[in-house]
């Protein structure tokens, strides 16, 4: 992807549907949307200014593919970060209630009855979470939450079995069904992994115990983590930090040295010690110009010395 000087991009955040970490940008002159890899990526960027765009819907491919959108309007956004007619069009928002009744769009009632995974994910502070996921969606689903441990439990006849389960799972074995970004980003400036698997083989267990009460017979899998992430999800080498500046506001500039999700391990400048965790995702909605820009000076660690 060429970035033109000074043409603005909408920020979508990060995708894994390739099977690599990619940024996700929107081309506000031409309406397209394209994605760059992220690993070994040197990037410059600034927003343009406060304001939030819609970021679009997910639209069926084939039944079984969901596939991201851009916001035709290019509108502000709204609550979600969609603008109303993007929101009103996203036949995925019914997903997670579609095992309750109510209303079921046909695309999204043939996305639903493909087999769904059920799984457990834990997070470099050692906290789990029970999910689910498309077959044809089992690794990216993981690998775009960035995870240090998960566990695939069992494979349910289709994506309504596999949510009912899955508040089962969370009400007996005491597993919430989402984690919140800033407590993973800030975990992964100083991981323990050792920490983290005790508690993900507690968390599997109780997930393996209330599934058996149920009569059925799970088949645990672990989840390979992508090694673009390795260095991440490890204990820190050298000096690491959390990125001490809003990338919403300012210049930045950074190389992506390694990626979890929409996390990422950067430095400022080549051959510097000190590497900064941040998250990518930060900028969901925002326009950015992407450029020749550089962070600002960063102030010095009393650790470094």
């Amino acid at each position: 992807m060429n970035f033109a000087p000074g043409r603005p991009y909408l920020w979508h955040g990060v995708t894994w549907a390739s099977g690599v970490p990619s940024l996700l940008l929107a081309d506000t002159s031409a309406g397209t949307m394209d994605a760059v890899d992220a690993m070994g990526l040197r990037i410059g960027m600034k927003a343009t200014g406060p304001g939030r765009f819609c970021t679009g819907r997910y639209g069926f491919a084939e039944t079984f593919r969901v596939t991201p959108m851009p916001c035709p309007q290019q509108a502000q956004a709204g609550p979600g970060g969609q603008c109303a007619t993007c929101r009103e069009r996203d036949e995925f928002r019914f997903a997670h209630h579609a095992h309750k009744g109510g209303q079921v769009p046909a695309a999204l009632s043939a996305y639903l009855d493909q087999p769904h995974l059920l799984y457990v994910a834990t997070f470099a502070h050692a906290a789990s979470k029970v999910g689910t996921a498309a077959a044809p969606r089992r690794v990216s689903r993981l690998d775009e939450q960035g995870p240090v441990h998960a566990t695939y439990l069992l494979q349910a006849r289709d994506g309504r079995a596999a949510r009912v389960l899955e508040d089962t799972i969370s009400r007996d074995a005491g597993l919430s069904q989402a984690v919140r970004g800033p407590a993973k980003l800030a975990a992964l400036t100083d991981p323990d992994p050792r920490q983290a698997r005790v508690a993900h083989d507690a968390a599997v267990g109780r997930a393996l115990a209330a599934l058996a009460a149920l009569g059925l017979c799970p088949e645990p899998e672990e989840w390979a983590p992508p090694a673009c992430g390795a260095e991440l999800r490890s204990p820190r080498q050298g000096e690491r930090l959390a990125y001490p500046h809003d990338l919403r506001e300012g210049e930045h500039g950074f190389q992506v040295d390694s990626c979890s999700g929409s996390h990422a391990l950067v430095r400022l400048i080549p051959d510097d010690d000190v590497r900064y965790v941040l998250d990518l995702s930060a900028l969901k909605g925002r326009r950015v110009l992407i450029g020749s820009y550089t962070s600002p000076a960063m102030p010095l660690q009393g650790s470094l010395f």
